[in-house]
């Protein structure tokens, strides 16, 4: 009997499979972004050396003084470039600060692309050049992977199969390094990420350092999330739940504390938060518009809808 809480699905079949093969893959996303919001990902083409590589260049930026990481800190970004320290980010409906601090590198275009003024240059890292580098790849590699995903969730909504090739090129993804520092004193009833859901349209995230991933099931139970070695996790954002007016479920999680004795051990997690363009509609679907799932949400743009959520969850003045 498995313990898992999430399925597991193949990316290669999607991508190198056979017809059969491709049908099945789909079949088997949608029906777990509808039923559960959250999946496990094998074989999605991104090599291991390279996850290692960043994880182990985080653990290097993250280990040195605050004085420094600060030096990394850009104002009027709302967190979306560089360094964000401890104890700056809510969940929306929090007034606790989560017990983490992060790193957050974006989309790179050229000086001369039309969205440049949209995308601030990424923050290289002096003392730490591979973790800006291994970055780099790394962002790259999510991108082409969540790329595929997407393709198989447009098959699934019986949508053109790029329907979000264009709409994510160039998008205003971000890869987001998390250093979740030892607990050291007895938390103000916050816990290492309170309840949440993204805002993006999926998130890839590579396993953590540590354990501690749960998501709130249909039952109203926590349950621990703990991918194989080798696995993503993916889960549905509320950008996309939105765009298909619910169908699409954004599930709830949380990353809690460790028990007592393990809170000398920090935590270190790679999310990367794939985004449209700021000028995509979020409509929602007319596919996804019925009699038992009427009209939720009101138009808007995912620019629009992402400056909104930042400001709650306190990244955005």
């Amino acid at each position: 009997m498995s313990n898992r809480t999430i399925p597991t699905v193949d990316l290669s079949k999607f991508v190198n499979g056979s017809a059969e093969e491709r049908t099945a893959f789909v079949d088997k996303l949608g029906k777990a972004f509808h039923e559960v919001g959250f999946v496990g990902v094998i074989n999605h083409g991104i090599p291991k050396d390279l996850v290692d590589g960043f994880y182990n260049e985080s653990k290097t930026f993250f280990s040195q003084p605050v004085s420094l990481k600060r030096k990394y800190k850009l104002d009027g970004l709302a967190g979306q470039r560089g360094y964000t320290s401890f104890g700056t980010e809510h969940a929306k409906q929090s007034q606790v600060a989560d017990l983490k601090e992060f790193f957050q590198i974006g989309q790179w275009v050229s000086p001369d692309h039309p969205l440049k003024h949209e995308y601030p240059d990424n923050v290289y890292t002096e003392e730490t050049p591979a973790f800006y580098d291994k970055g780099k790849d790394l962002y790259k590699g999510f991108e082409e992977a969540g790329g595929h995903l997407l393709r198989a969730i447009a098959l699934h909504l019986d949508l053109p199969e790029d329907y979000f090739t264009a709409r994510i090129h160039d998008g205003n993804s971000i890869l987001r390094s998390i250093h979740y520092p030892p607990i050291t004193e007895e938390p103000r009833s916050a816990i290492r990420a309170e309840q949440h859901e993204d805002i993006n349209l999926i998130t890839l995230l590579v396993g953590a350092s540590a354990g501690g991933l749960q998501l709130l099931n249909t039952d109203n139970e926590w349950l621990d999330i703990t991918p194989e070695e080798n696995e993503i996790v993916i889960n549905v954002g509320d950008m996309l739940q939105r765009l298909t007016n619910n169908y699409l479920k954004s599930t709830t999680h949380r990353v809690v504390n460790p028990p007592k004795e393990q809170w000398h051990v920090p935590r270190l997690s790679i999310p990367f938060f794939l985004h449209p363009k700021g000028s995509v509609s979020l409509n929602c679907l007319e596919s996804c518009v019925t009699e038992e799932r009427p009209l939720a949400y009101e138009p808007t743009t995912a620019g629009d809808y992402l400056d909104e959520r930042l400001r709650e969850i306190g990244l955005k003045k």
